[in-house]
């Protein structure tokens, strides 16, 4: 028995055959008006060949690392790095006739895998940034030091691409406020204090791993954060766009795709997953919050007031 403030999607897939039932299955080549803010079940590698070509603004990759993993009864396993290599060069050659001239491409990875996804990348498109964010969560090890940081791979189809800088600001707290002539100086006061909106780098450390009070968490075992993707799909896409993820998996891209007025293709080859997939996008018509986002930026660790103990951004 989950304790009443669990509120993790762990639908078995037995009870999850209405969920899996709305989700697409694409056997001929499709139009737009098909696949659009569809989740679809299947391989992406078949799955491709049918999606229509230069429709996708921005990609959003979260291939799996190169390790022993389990997914959903599904093994993959780690490969020779050359290997890895062409595994990542299938897959990119794969969704590469589906992008636009102006799409940007997101491409998850570790510190194994990331390297060899950054020089496959750098091949196909212009390479622009490597961001690194903290996990906060990843089990310790006696001989080595405990992997607490991923990696995100930026890179464009052209020069000419989407950036919505002001999109993406993070609120921070002033320790020490500066005025000039008695005015604040690029800081503002507030009844919950002074804080500053700052550009973002490439290095995000106000980011939490779903956990288990968390609306958004699902069983999976490699969930990436929605407070993530938005910030991807703010700063790399514009309302309507069409956002497109090949490894959907518990659908994080998909569900922020949605929250922030964008259309979205999701493609998912695992059936358990599908089904939670679904009912995170079916969620998201009760609630289009993210986690960490609120008034238009993107609020620091533990500065924005808490009103929900149950999903505090810690």
């Amino acid at each position: 028995m989950k304790s009443p403030r669990n509120k993790t999607i762990d639908i078995p897939l037995e009870e999850g055959g209405k969920l899996l039932n709305r989700c697409l299955i694409v056997k001929r080549k499709s139009s737009m008006e098909r696949v659009e803010n569809k989740i679809i079940y299947g391989d992406m590698f078949d799955v491709c060949k049918r999606l229509p070509p230069e429709s996708v603004d921005l990609l959003m990759a979260d291939p799996p690392y190169n390790m022993d993993k389990s997914f959903g009864g599904e093994k993959f396993s780690g490969m020779r790095t050359d290997d890895y290599a062409k595994y990542t060069e299938r897959w990119i050659k794969a969704v590469k006739p589906l992008l636009k001239p102006t799409a940007s491409i997101y491409v998850c990875g570790d510190w194994k895998s990331g390297p060899i996804v950054s020089i496959v990348l750098a091949k196909h498109f212009k390479l622009r940034n490597r961001i690194t964010w903290q996990r906060e969560k990843g089990r310790g090890a006696s001989k080595n030091w405990k992997s607490g940081m991923e990696d995100i791979y930026f890179a464009t189809v052209s020069d000419d691409y989407t950036f919505n800088l002001d999109a993406v600001k993070i609120r921070k707290r002033v320790l020490a406020p500066y005025k000039s002539e008695g005015v604040p100086k690029d800081w503002t006061e507030t009844k919950d204090g002074k804080f500053r909106d700052t550009c973002p780098s490439n290095l995000w450390d106000d980011i939490c791993v779903p956990y288990w009070s968390m609306p958004e968490n699902t069983a999976h075992p490699t969930q990436k954060p929605e407070k993530l993707a938005a910030k991807i799909i703010l700063a790399s896409s514009n309302p309507g766009d069409v956002v497109f993820d090949p490894f959907v998996g518990s659908g994080t891209a998909a569900v922020v795709a949605k929250k922030l007025d964008r259309r979205f293709i999701a493609v998912e080859k695992n059936p358990q997953y599908c089904v939670w997939a679904q009912k995170r996008l079916e969620n998201a018509d009760e609630s289009a919050t993210v986690q960490g986002y609120e008034g238009g930026v993107f609020w620091e660790r533990n500065v924005r007031p808490v009103f929900d103990r149950d999903d505090e951004d810690k």
